[in-house]
């Protein structure tokens, strides 16, 4: 009784057949170890922002207070921010002005500014004085050169100045340091405002 040989598979059926198996091994290994196979690669974008840059209103401003805007950064843009402070009114005195400004970017923001994403880069040691003799009427002399401030924090002390007592109403303010170097006048652009760690900020020689 004669037996008729099955035919062997041809090679190229053989190798399809042996990639197939070394395919499904692999998927079996993959969902072992809890990994879930994907036929092409996913972007799924970057992380959304939990940051809202706006404090809840509601808050009112005390008796004997004051209320004053300062621009913190959030989300690598520079918001205004209103906050109230205590003391005599000092609103036609740039000098005074000056320090009691510097003084609220220097703090670290409060709960409610912090929950929004804000923040400051203003040094927490900076000080401001008034014009040494020979400078330009309204120069505020800082203890750090302008040069040597994180540009975000530059960006904060220009900004937050701009349009009050310490610019004398102007939205360009004339910023010096403890050397003797001519102070410079510095603008608040739009620029500064939405890309304060990028927009040009070196300003411009006072003669």
């Amino acid at each position: 009784m004669s037996t008729t040989p099955h035919p062997r598979p041809a090679p190229r059926r053989r190798a399809a057949l042996r990639g197939t198996a070394l395919a499904l091994a692999l998927l079996g290994t993959a969902t072992a170890c809890g990994i879930r196979g994907t036929a092409v690669p996913v972007d799924a974008g970057g992380a959304p922002s939990r940051s809202s840059c706006v404090v809840k209103s509601g808050r009112t401003v005390p008796s004997g207070s004051a209320a004053v805007t300062v621009q913190l950064e959030c989300t690598s843009q520079l918001v205004p921010v209103t906050r109230a402070v205590n003391g005599p009114d000092t609103s036609e005195d740039g000098v005074a002005v000056a320090r009691l400004l510097l003084d609220e970017l220097r703090k670290a923001p409060s709960n409610e500014e912090a929950e929004a994403g804000m923040s400051t880069a203003v040094p927490q040691r900076l000080t401001v004085s008034g014009p040494r003799p020979g400078d330009p009427a309204g120069t505020l002399r800082l203890g750090r050169d302008p040069g040597e401030l994180p540009q975000v924090g530059l960006a904060q002390l220009v900004c937050t100045y701009a349009g009050t007592a310490a610019a004398d109403g102007k939205r360009t303010v004339i910023l010096g340091g403890p050397a003797e170097e001519r102070p410079k006048s510095y603008a608040c652009t739009d620029e500064l405002r939405v890309h304060p760690d990028s927009a040009d900020i070196t300003g411009t020689t006072v003669s």
